[in-house]
């Protein structure tokens, strides 16, 4: 007869045995993230990622024809699990919303100059519409990285500056809509996180300065 004692061990080595390919696969993820040369995976012409939120869920189907460099980039970063435990940092009602700073400030390190080349705006920011966010206007430099943005409303003067949109909110826009926007723009203009602690903190500082705001739980790619 199996005592108190004997039952607890095995349940404990079963539980063990259950977590070792979770583990195991979360540190695979981990690895591959901290290497951005090797992430560079042809996405495939449409795919669509599940979001699934604090907010709710929502889906996101990207065009590679839109714009080949984002839609590729976006697909290896959703594929390794980059925007896992990911905060909406930026969100301005009747603007967009604006997430894709690791939770992990070593994760970050290694992303902040890996970046892309630009693509040509074929799509506008229209309402739905998802696009890279970036630094110095129409013809400066290429600062595409892993930040992103959903547009809230019609945003077409952003065409002009070269920001092209790869991919557009296919279902559960009213979600999006609701992601908590109390914290606004951010610091020094706004009450919201300052970019270059989130880069160098992460997560710690976001749920300790910004407890309201919504993250994604995690984001899968459809099969």
């Amino acid at each position: 007869m199996i005592n108190r004692l004997s039952f607890v061990l095995l349940i404990g080595a079963a539980m063990t045995l259950v977590a070792a390919p979770f583990v195991m696969g979360q540190a695979a993820t981990s690895a591959a993230l901290k290497d951005p040369a090797a992430l560079k995976e042809a996405a495939p012409a449409m795919y669509k990622v599940d979001f699934d939120t604090s907010a709710g869920m929502f889906v996101v189907e990207v065009h590679r024809d839109w714009a080949p460099n984002g839609a590729d980039r976006f697909y290896n970063l959703v594929k390794n699990g980059f925007y896992d435990n990911v905060r909406f940092f930026r969100v301005i009602p009747g603007f967009m919303v604006q997430f894709g700073i690791n939770g992990d400030p070593a994760v970050n390190s290694v992303w902040r100059n890996s970046r892309i080349p630009r693509d040509p705006v074929k799509q506008s920011n229209t309402r739905g519409n998802i696009t890279f966010a970036m630094q110095g206007g129409p013809t400066g430099p290429d600062t595409r990285t892993t930040q992103v943005f959903i547009n809230f409303g019609d945003n077409a003067n952003l065409d002009g500056y070269g920001f092209a949109s790869f991919g557009k909110v296919s279902k559960g826009m009213d979600v999006v809509d609701k992601i908590y926007s109390g914290y606004g723009e951010g610091a020094p203009q706004g009450k919201g996180p300052e970019q270059e602690r989130t880069q160098s903190e992460g997560n710690t500082y976001l749920t300790k300065d910004f407890p309201k705001m919504d993250y994604i739980k995690k984001a899968t790619i459809e099969k």
